[in-house]
């Protein structure tokens, strides 16, 4: 086993390794062992906070970390999730464990200077592509395809994406996918622009910018980890009769913190400070991190706002709408199940909850917090009340210039 094993275990060489360790999951969970608790963490923090990252921190260096009980944790993790028996938990933790592998690749690709001089290893664009048998359908933008590849074009060798290392050459700007492979990876779901009808198609081949790419590539992720869920496991004393205690904690955590309903009143006034304070940090025009944005997007959608109203909300700031329908997508299911936002722990371990006026001592998140705002108004006027009655206000204006 090595990092990279422990860093995308749904790969199929961390598959093979956890064949090859021949460690029996039973007997782990029996002694109780370190990927155990990883394992329980993994579900708790992708269906809590939206990630599958330790507590401890991000994902360390080879040096001082426990590869083989990280990369166990996640078939523990499956099992878990299976066990709780429920639908949206299974599509919000897979989406979580591709979230989390994607922005490894992220890092890996940033961090990778093309030679490999990197202390840890790293996963490369091509490798990526080459899990999920894409190689002979995306190329870098000015590359000649490979001798029969799908992608449009005059025929050649072998031409690596580019990818920042193997040999792969600089990371391109933008890169060319056979769209057998575009329709396959992309939703019209995710908004306008992800229409076929609206990217450019030549040959072929969709020319698709860098950051789309990888977006494309981790609902190849996300499917990956979803492919076998629920699984069955013997009501027979075995491996879910020792998960039992950790499989009802979860359960009980879940009832604890998933709301019957919104709230359902949007008074920015009211909004916990960490959210205004990110709300004005996007109205600078500066970007949020990705905990920053998952953060926002879950308290707005934690609230009752629609990714319409949403998108409205936040269109004089930095946040995209196409970014925005794409998150609030993995933060609303059909089945009315809404998931608070990360806790103020949480929050603050990233740097984004300052637990100003010490309010944690009345409130774990900032939903529990708007909540108890709320209620202790007096008066509250809904930001869609306003915006209506601005909206009429212009079109009075406006029929009154005819």
């Amino acid at each position: 086993m090595d990092v990279l094993d422990a860093k995308y275990p749904f790969f199929a060489s961390a598959r093979e390794a956890v064949a090859d360790a021949a460690v029996s999951l039973p007997e782990l969970v029996a002694t109780d062992a370190p990927a155990v608790e990883r394992g329980r963490e993994r579900v708790e923090r992708a269906l809590l906070d939206g990630t599958v990252e330790s507590e401890s921190g991000r994902f360390p260096d080879e040096s001082d970390y426990d590869t083989q009980g990280e990369l166990l944790s996640y078939p523990i993790a499956r099992i878990l999730v299976s066990l709780l028996d429920s639908e949206p938990a299974i599509e919000k933790y897979a989406a979580a464990e591709a979230a989390t592998a994607m922005d490894r690749v992220r890092g890996d690709l940033a961090t990778d200077d093309g030679l490999r001089s990197v202390p840890t290893p790293t996963v490369t664009l091509d490798d990526l592509l080459d899990e999920f048998d894409l190689e002979d359908a995306v190329r870098a933008e000015g590359t000649a395809p490979r001798s029969g590849s799908a992608v449009g074009g005059s025929a050649a060798g072998r031409a690596p994406v580019g990818s920042g290392g193997g040999g792969a050459g600089p990371a391109a700007d933008h890169y060319r996918v056979a769209v057998g492979a575009y329709l396959s990876l992309t939703s019209p779901s995710w908004g306008e622009s992800w229409r076929l009808v609206n990217r450019a198609l030549a040959d072929g081949a969709v020319r698709l910018p860098r950051d789309d790419l990888l977006r494309a590539l981790e609902s190849a992720v996300t499917e990956r980890v979803r492919e076998g869920l629920p699984f069955e496991l013997a009501d027979d004393g075995g491996i879910a009769a020792e998960l039992e205690s950790g499989v009802a904690d979860l359960k009980r955590l879940l009832s604890e913190r998933t709301y019957a309903g919104p709230v359902d009143v949007v008074a920015p006034d009211l909004f916990p400070p960490c959210m205004t304070n990110l709300i004005e940090k996007a109205e600078r025009g500066a970007e949020l991190s990705p905990p920053e944005s998952f953060a926002l997007m879950a308290f707005l959608v934690g609230i009752g706002m629609t990714p319409d109203e949403i998108v409205s909300f936040c269109a004089d700031t930095s946040l995209d709408a196409e970014g925005i329908r794409y998150q609030t997508e993995y933060l609303r299911d059909d089945r009315g199940t809404q998931y608070p936002p990360p806790t103020c722990e949480t929050l603050a371990n990233y740097g984004i909850c300052h637990n100003e006026d010490d309010h944690m001592q009345v409130a774990v998140d900032p939903l529990a917090y708007y909540e108890k705002q709320v209620a202790a108004a007096d008066e509250i006027t809904d930001w869609r009340e306003r915006r209506a009655d601005e909206g009429s206000e212009n079109e009075e204006g406006a029929d009154a210039t005819d």
